[in-house]
């Protein structure tokens, strides 16, 4: 992982990077307790659709804490390397910003991806 902003590679540091494992370890947590919540009262399987979202919330935080990379920053065309979560610096270059914004999308599918198939299962797994 880089320590420095090269374009769709790597946009985020250690503090940002961070963050982002403990949103993704988060998100399965919630996932999980939801998923045995569902299971221990029987949920109808319609409603157990809704663990998409903290999969989601999982899946993209460790995406993005493995890939040093934050898909929000991605798509907003910024990067953020200092100590301070949140401060970011613009990415000037148009072809740097086209190549953050494939790899943002890259991100995102995948976590949609993960989490559908996580969703999938808490519908169809019979409780």
């Amino acid at each position: 992982m880089a320590s420095t902003y090269v374009p769709g590679v790597c946009n985020i540091g250690r503090e940002e990077i961070k963050l982002r494992k403990f949103v993704g370890w988060l998100g399965i947590a919630c996932t999980l307790i939801l998923w045995g919540y569902f299971i221990s009262a029987k949920v109808e399987p319609l409603w157990r659709l809704s663990l998409f979202f903290p999969a989601m919330m999982g899946a993209i935080g460790i995406i993005q804490a493995q890939m040093g990379f934050c898909a929000k920053y991605g798509m907003g065309g910024v990067f953020s390397f200092g100590p301070e979560v949140g401060k970011t610096d613009t990415v000037e270059q148009a072809e740097y910003r086209k190549q953050d914004r494939k790899k943002a999308l890259l991100i995102v599918g995948l976590s949609v991806m993960i989490a559908g198939l996580v969703a999938a299962a808490g519908f169809l797994i019979p409780v």
